[in-house]
């Protein structure tokens, strides 16, 4: 058991590394998106339906590093799974919310 307590205390770091890299790989692949989106004068309800086709190499990564971090701290792999999806959903959900804050007021992010 303790033995199994210091792997996985090892493990940690790394996994939460990956998981902050392919994070931020996600989230400015998001941004870069929004950005065209807006530029492009999307309406919203495409944008909400596109912004979950978007980014599936940097979403896989992000999905696949937060099942392994979870995983790796004890979680079953459906709690992980469903985890991992959460978040996604969540950044979706934001990334729209966004879009739809941005587009009312006609501005782009960094100009506001």
């Amino acid at each position: 058991m303790l033995i199994t307590s210091i792997i996985l205390a090892a493990m940690a770091p790394v996994s939460t590394a990956q998981v902050d890299t392919t994070r931020a790989a996600f989230t400015k692949c998001l941004r870069d998106d929004l950005r065209k989106s807006l530029e492009a004068k999307m309406g919203e309800a495409e944008y909400e339906m596109a912004v979950k086709s978007v980014c599936s190499t940097e979403r896989d990564a992000f999905r696949a590093a937060v099942i392994a971090f979870g995983r790796a701290a004890g979680d079953s792999e459906k709690n992980a799974t469903d985890d991992a999806d959460m978040q996604i959903e969540d950044y979706h959900a934001n990334f729209t919310d966004k879009f739809k804050d941005y587009n009312s007021t006609n501005t782009l992010p960094g100009e506001d």
